[in-house]
């Protein structure tokens, strides 16, 4: 399979017909295969023979030869009948069959044990075949595709989820183009992913959400645009947004995700706190997705029941992840009561869906020799391009209220971790303020690089500038970072700052070849510093 679109090949040599690529479809159940029945419609079985093989889109009239399949942990294969589309417009043709589930089913009734089954279906078969397709109930599929984007480890084929709103034996549906598309991208992109496909959209699967229940354009992903679009002349596939695995390590999976250990709650006016304590105090319970007002903030102020109760839960080594009830956005510190929370022990969950949060969430838990602080430190960080590590609020309070904002009220905690020394404090100052508060500064214009290269503990300045925080930047004296290192004679500090690039103001040079010459007793660190 190609790396790009097919489609570029065309014009060079239009007489060469590619290899076919094969990709099986693994049919859960869902409103695309339902028929009707006297209780409604129901998943029915057949799928291949009565939905597809009529349909000469899907189906050339070939009939090659079958196409063995693995069924079950233990290897065995069984021989199944196979179909081959059209040649595309990239001159190739993709055959497929079809694996469908002994149980079908409609997708509120998926879970842990039916996300085990589709990974373990994938992982099986996936020498045979260079792409999947998993036809699914949309009620539940963004869910689903979350889960899977963190039990796939290093995925290198494209499994892309897609279902109807409508039946596929119904005369008005969209079940043949969001199927007919996923075969296609699945058979002619290496888009090594868990992607949702609907309505001519493909999206990657834990930045989906569904937004309508009857409407053909049934999903959105508000957070990230669109991996490839359809349209009548081509798809357009958006390779920089693509994600891929950089782990030089064969395709994995990790089962076993168990949701009964997570909870969502949904923040409303006037809740009372002890309905948040009931929930985090069910037994069992290990992680809870807080749905919360805009930017992330809930009722109350830092001495607020509701605050009292989140930080004595996330003692108990309870994770809580606090993601927005609005579409689109980012959960940051623009107000203070979402920095109140994150005071509270509670993680910031970027711009996560709280599909993808909980699935996260779920994952994590899961995984062997899990703690609450691991977990709760890689909720924040992406794992599958789930998350925007890095997002900047779109506007900031005036600087003349004379109010202290969230954001210098992290910059002001951030000084006293550093002068404290507190290296750990100092990361989870930084790791539950999603703006860059490394390269801000406080009235005096002292970065936390300034405070840190003057601090007792080097390894915090180590950090900073392993994070990518600027050496050059100088304090309202006109003072670089290693100016304050060097005057402050500390020889540590100031070999780290030069190894990291740093050199005195032209500024400063007279004043630091003052020190060298009146020796103050710190002439070696000068030299250091001025050489």
């Amino acid at each position: 399979m190609p790396g790009k679109l097919l489609g570029d090949m065309d014009d060079a040599f239009p007489e060469i017909q590619l290899p076919e690529s094969r990709v099986l479809i693994v049919i859960t159940g869902g409103t695309i295969c339902m028929r009707k029945s006297e209780n409604g419609l129901v998943p029915a079985r057949g799928f291949l023979k009565a939905g597809l093989a009529p349909r000469p889109c899907f189906n050339d009239g070939s009939y090659p030869e079958p196409l063995e399949i693995v069924t079950d942990e233990k290897g065995t294969r069984k021989a199944v009948q196979s179909l081959r589309t059209p040649v595309s417009s990239y001159d190739r043709r993709v055959r497929y069959c079809v694996l469908e589930f002994e149980k079908l089913l409609d997708s509120s009734s998926i879970d842990a044990a039916g996300w085990d089954q589709i990974a373990n279906t994938i992982y099986q078969n996936y020498q045979l075949f260079d792409g999947f397709v998993v036809l699914h109930g949309t009620d539940s599929l963004a869910y689903t595709c979350s889960a899977l984007s963190f039990m796939l480890h290093n995925l290198g084929k494209p499994v892309i989820l897609t279902g109807s709103q409508a039946p596929m034996m119904q005369l008005q549906t969209d079940a043949e183009d969001n199927l007919l598309s996923s075969l296609i991208i699945a058979g002619h992109f290496m888009i090594p992913e868990v992607c949702l496909f609907f309505n001519f959209k493909l999206f990657r699967g834990n930045r989906a959400t569904k937004v309508s229940a009857d409407d053909f354009e049934a999903f959105a992903s508000p957070n990230l645009p669109p991996l490839a679009t359809v349209t009548s002349q081509r798809t357009n596939v958006q390779w920089n947004n693509v994600y891929r695995p950089t782990d030089v390590n064969p395709f994995t999976i990790q089962t076993k995700l168990d949701t009964t250990h997570v909870a969502c709650l949904r923040i409303f006016p006037g809740m009372k706190p002890e309905m948040v304590d009931a929930v985090l105090r069910l037994e069992g319970i290990k992680g809870l997705v807080l749905e919360t007002f805009g930017a992330g903030n809930t009722p109350g102020g830092p001495d607020s029941a509701m605050t009292r109760i989140l930080a004595e839960a996330v003692k108990r080594g309870i994770v809580i992840v606090n993601v927005t009830q609005c579409l689109s956005g980012s959960v940051s510190a623009l107000y203070a009561p979402a920095t109140v929370l994150c005071r509270a022990g509670v993680v910031f969950g970027q711009d996560l869906t709280s599909e993808a949060a909980l699935t996260k969430l779920a994952y994590l838990l899961a995984l062997p020799d899990a703690t609450a602080e691991e977990v709760a430190k890689r909720m924040s960080i992406s794992v599958r391009g789930e998350l925007t590590e890095t997002t900047r609020t779109h506007f900031e309070h005036p600087q003349r209220s004379g109010i202290l904002t969230p954001e210098l009220s992290n910059l002001t905690a951030l000084g006293y971790a550093v002068q404290k020394g507190n290296l750990q404090e100092t990361k989870d100052i930084i790791r539950g303020e999603p703006r860059w508060l490394l390269n801000d500064a406080d009235y005096n214009l002292n970065t936390p690089v300034h405070l840190a290269a003057t601090g007792p503990n080097v390894e915090i300045l180590r950090d900073f500038l392993g994070q990518g925080a600027s050496v050059h930047l100088r304090d309202r004296s006109g003072h670089t970072p290693l100016y304050l290192a060097a005057a402050a004679g500390l020889q540590g500090h100031v070999e780290m700052l030069k190894d990291a690039g740093a050199h005195l103001h032209s500024d400063e040079m007279v004043a630091a070849r003052l020190h060298l010459v009146e020796g103050d007793g710190n002439a070696a660190v000068w030299e250091l510093a001025t050489g």
